[in-house]
């Protein structure tokens, strides 16, 4: 009898081990639930991450793209300045001018014919 009673108590687990055993069934479910919920929070995290990172590009595109198209116009602008400048100081507009038609003509220009510059030709303390 005492060996029959030795194999039931150890067949029969102690209500301590019965209740570690549920705990830790617990646990492995419950980190297993966490595993989960912090893969599924990093994902999408990750893809919030990426989604700002396209907007950011998709606007620094459009900003890109809007200067540009600025820049054309002022360098169009700038060729038609270019332009006006240009047939301003044409020969034809300056003989027709009036403060260049009220000009009177000098009676006896003297003209420089030496390659020397002006300010070699002439010696220092002498003036003409």
């Amino acid at each position: 009898m005492s060996a029959t009673l030795s194999t039931t108590a150890q067949s029969i687990p102690s209500p301590g081990a019965i209740i570690r055993r549920s705990s830790l069934g617990r646990l492995v479910t419950g980190s297993t639930m966490l595993l989960l919920f912090t893969i599924g929070t990093l994902i999408i995290v990750l893809a919030l991450l990426i989604l700002f990172h396209h907007n950011l590009n998709a606007t620094k595109g459009y900003r890109l793209r809007s200067l540009e198209h600025v820049r054309n116009q002022l360098l169009l602008q700038e060729e038609i300045l270019n332009m006006e400048i240009a047939k301003a100081q044409s020969l034809s507009i300056m003989q027709s001018d009036s403060k260049i038609q009220a000009m009177t003509k000098a009676m006896r220009p003297k003209y420089v014919t030496s390659d020397v510059s002006i300010a070699q030709a002439l010696e220092p303390g002498k003036a003409e």
